[in-house]
């Protein structure tokens, strides 16, 4: 089981970073910009369906870390999924606002002003942000790092662990408090329904909702009411 962990993660690091290495190779061939973009931005949707599609293979059968619970019915798979979703919501709403009684305001986050950028110039983006990049987080965040930490310890030390580096890896250092927050309602949610497609539905949902309203919303309601910061996105 474990090789087939690392496999998903390295194909997971192929869709994150080879993007880069194709921008690289299309920059010393003196394509111009627009030809340029076009062409990583589908290669970039490429490598994640393609790391989904194989980390679906790897983990086909594979068992939840979760022995000694039962599985949620399907009822109750779908109600977890609805509480998993508001709970990330008012969670990190509930972060902001003690965030910014401490700091005395709320700085915008320049991770999700650049994805809905990319996302408004580039809507086959959006598949990446609402669906597929989630449930890859959920996969290798939830399922694989905070599973086997929960094993071999407890619920509080694999979330601790597993919610620090999905955190880290957002590259979002002042919002780190979310991504914190967001991590330990999608392991809670895990826990409880022991079936991974709770956290990946409820992620999902979140997502989804935010790029929703960012690209339908007008633009000043979001600097007005710092809609921004209370719901943050996980890609």
């Amino acid at each position: 089981m474990i090789k087939r962990y690392i496999g998903v993660i390295f194909v997971y690091l192929f869709a994150q970073l080879s993007p880069l290495l194709v921008s690289k190779i299309l920059i010393s061939n003196g394509l111009d910009l627009t030809s340029h973009n076009n062409i990583v931005m589908n290669w970039q949707v490429l490598s994640f369906l393609v790391a989904l599609f194989v980390s679906i293979i790897l983990l086909h059968k594979t068992e939840e870390p979760f022995n000694d619970r039962n599985f949620a019915s399907p009822v109750m798979t779908f109600v977890w999924i609805v509480i998993g979703f508001f709970m990330a919501i008012f969670g990190q709403a509930l972060a902001n606002i003690i965030y910014a009684a401490i700091t005395g305001g709320l700085e915008q986050s320049q991770n999700t002003v650049e994805i809905m950028q990319i996302a408004r110039a580039y809507p086959i983006f959006i598949i990446i942000v609402a669906i597929i990049g989630p449930i890859l987080e959920e996969i290798i965040f939830r399922k694989i790092i905070f599973g086997e930490i929960f094993k071999r310890s407890n619920f509080w030390v694999a979330g601790v662990i597993s919610g620090l580096i999905f955190a880290v890896v957002h590259n979002d250092f002042t919002h780190l408090h979310i991504y914190f927050i967001m991590a330990f309602v999608f392991a809670f949610i895990y826990v409880k329904s022991n079936r991974i497609i709770v956290p990946i539905m409820a992620h999902v949902l979140m997502n989804s909702f935010v790029v929703i309203a960012q690209l339908t919303l007008p633009e000043d309601f979001f600097e007005t009411a710092n809609f921004i910061q209370l719901i943050l996105l996980g890609g």
